[in-house]
């Protein structure tokens, strides 16, 4: 989304346009989804938690809109700063809810998700991915998580974490390397 368009979609939406809110919505929602699951990784196979939180990001900002003020910052930090936080309520949540949860009733008819080997196969791969970020720095994990599974842009990125654009290119850089150091052939033992 260029600057132009969320800006004019953004200022639309703070005159309580429903066509514009909507459509700033549908744009921003992808990525909110991505960062989600990107922060919070697949339980049990599946990403219905991620989605859930990625859903309560979507709520929040419509709540936080009527308030939102342009500081001469992107939008897009206004909307990641909220997704920090629900994401950090629901991994404090997680810890604190860990029991299991037993099922009642049995389905009528076969689950179409993917069978027990691929989703263990999965959930492998993304516990080793998530294992791996875990090990870099807070900033650098952020930097790579907006710039990769997000896909926002150095400029927007560095806005977010506080940085230059060059300094957040050099910081994805420096973690990457240190993730390809760290995976070794770890990851390449398990196909996707």
């Amino acid at each position: 989304m260029t600057a132009a368009i969320e800006q004019d979609l953004v200022d639309r939406a703070l005159r309580a346009d429903p066509d514009a809110t909507a459509a700033l919505l549908a744009q921003l929602r992808p990525g909110i989804v991505r960062y989600c699951r990107a922060r919070l990784g697949r339980v049990g196979g599946a990403y219905t938690t991620a989605d859930d939180v990625a859903q309560e990001v979507c709520l929040a900002l419509l709540r936080a809109l009527p308030g939102y003020r342009d500081q001469g910052r992107p939008f897009t930090a206004f909307v990641y700063a909220i997704a920090a936080h629900k994401v950090a309520d629901a991994q404090r949540a997680a810890v604190r809810d860990a029991g299991t949860t037993p099922v009642d009733t049995l389905a009528d008819r076969p689950d179409a998700a993917p069978g027990p080997e691929q989703q263990a196969m999965n959930t492998d791969v993304a516990r080793r991915l998530s294992g791996l970020l875990a090990r870099l720095p807070e900033q650098q994990r952020e930097i790579v998580l907006l710039r990769v599974a997000v896909g926002l842009p150095a400029e927007e990125v560095g806005v977010i974490v506080g940085m230059s654009a060059p300094a957040v290119r050099v910081a994805q850089s420096r973690a990457l390397a240190r993730l390809r150091t760290l995976a070794g052939d770890t990851l390449g033992e398990v196909a996707a």
